[in-house]
């Protein structure tokens, strides 16, 4: 194996071809599909009379539209009932796997490929969402696509891409109580800008990640697109092979050691060279808030929205963009802001380890009055354990709410939606104007245990304040 970076061992392994046009045909290992960006892409093949390839390497879920109060079926949301029907057609008629309402298995798709055991080391994946970044944490080359791409995967099995150059983002020491994985990317996002990682992959190294669990990874790989990166990794080791054993697509038995010794041969080498490097310091993240308009826009949460004189020249427009959307003015501190809707969920903080943090600080606690409150499990199977540790019962006791699983007040294409001008605290990854369902509706991204503490406190707070 060569002495390059793990996203170039993992490209040049699947690298089908050079098409004439200089981009790069890659086989795609794992295609994960969902009822939003399927649907047209099943229809494009039937109006080409293309078969899907190979059925066996694409699995299916339904997330984006199910509702998480009621999910009785028809759905209420005629649109939305349509959209299942179609994939579960499409699955059928295709023979490929779908793990439905109900299945055990069904879930947000970035949450049920990890626990299953789907996305592992050395993968190329891809599906029709851009939080496909996520599965870089184990050291997968995962992308985001659009339709005519769920298209081509479909058909072909092969996207046709541009390779891209590799920045290595180092993050050393550990982090204080009270910051979190999503305070790690939030600061790194902020520091780098949304536009920062374009034309690049992110490989995430140092102490600090080495020390992270599996979720917490894929928390930081879940938001590289939202720095510009295409996708995010971390280089894989005996914490990803422990969270794999035994899961229900991992290997077994003499295949798992040697899956192992594969694996290894895949990370980074000592030797790598990168296209650039950026390192940071644990200590110095705070626990981060967004106050604007994109990721980018986060402070620590004992910090004042910043003045355009303190901002960069080219960042000073969107800032008075966000400082009119959000009611937000320059100089005003971040704290004591009041909110609405508390929300802790999402392919970015809805696995069981997130709502464990959460907990923590709901425990004992009560939701400040006129606060909307609620929990969404990423995953049926996340649900189930949560019930098993009593999660539940702390949360609704609490005063929040307790969800079936799915996308829910994300990208809001069900019936979770903000109203008006309320400001919501949230666990999820995009804070862009209307993200959450109402065209003037507001947005601060933080952790969930940050997200917790603005419950309780029913505006922003520093979550240290309740540890």
């Amino acid at each position: 194996m060569s002495k390059g970076t793990l996203f170039d061992k993992v490209w040049d392994l699947h690298t089908v071809g050079t098409l004439p046009s200089g981009l790069t045909q890659l086989f795609i290992g794992l295609h994960l599909i969902h009822e939003v960006t399927s649907p047209q892409a099943f229809a494009m093949l039937k109006e080409r009379d293309l078969k899907v390839l190979f059925p066996q390497r694409t699995i299916a879920t339904v997330d984006h539209i199910v509702p998480t109060e009621n999910q009785a079926r028809p759905f209420m949301d005629s649109m939305a009932e349509e959209m299942i029907q179609a994939l579960e057609k499409s699955c059928q008629e295709n023979d490929i796997t779908f793990y439905n309402i109900g299945s055990g298995n069904q879930g947000i798709v970035h949450v049920i490929a990890p626990e299953l055991g789907l996305t592992q080391p050395g993968m190329t994946i891809a599906c029709g969402d851009s939080h496909t970044s996520s599965h870089g944490a184990f050291g997968a080359i995962a992308f985001g696509i659009g339709t005519s791409q769920v298209r081509d995967v479909l058909a072909s099995q092969t996207l046709s891409l541009s390779k891209l150059k590799v920045r290595k983002i180092e993050v050393n020491g550990t982090l204080k109580p009270g910051v979190y994985a999503k305070d790690v990317i939030l600061h790194i996002i902020r520091t780098l800008g949304v536009k920062g990682g374009v034309g690049y992959a992110y490989e995430f190294a140092g102490t600090t990640f080495t020390q992270m669990n599996m979720e917490e990874r894929m928390t930081v790989c879940n938001m590289a697109i939202e720095g510009g990166a295409r996708c995010g990794y971390v280089n894989p080791d005996q914490i990803t092979y422990d969270y794999l054993q035994n899961r229900d697509f991992a290997p077994q038995g003499a295949d798992w050691e040697k899956a192992i010794a594969w694996w290894e041969s895949l990370s980074s080498h000592a030797d790598a060279e990168y296209d650039d490097i950026v390192v940071f310091n644990a200590e110095d993240i705070p626990p981060t808030v967004t106050w604007g308009i994109t990721p980018g826009q986060g402070i620590g949460v004992d910090e004042k929205v910043p003045t355009a004189a303190e901002l960069l020249e080219e960042d000073r427009f969107i800032a008075e963009e966000a400082y009119r959307y959000m009611d937000l003015y320059p100089g005003q501190p971040i704290q004591g802001t009041k909110i609405d809707v508390c929300f802790i969920g999402s392919c970015t903080n809805g696995r069981i380890s997130d709502l464990r943090e959460a907990a923590k600080i709901a425990q004992g606690r009560q939701v400040a009055k006129g606060i909307k409150a609620f929990v969404v499990p990423g995953s049926e199977r996340v649900k189930k354990e949560a019930e098993a540790e009593g999660l539940d019962k702390i949360f609704q006791a609490a005063g929040f709410e307790w969800r079936e699983p799915g996308c829910s007040m994300c990208l809001a294409m069900n019936p979770d939606k903000l109203q008006g001008r309320q400001i919501s605290a949230s666990s999820s990854n995009r804070n862009f104007k209307g993200r959450q369902g109402s065209s003037s509706g507001r947005t601060l991204l933080m952790s969930p245990a940050m997200v917790a503490t603005a419950a309780i406190k029913g505006e922003i707070a520093d979550v240290r304040e309740l540890l």
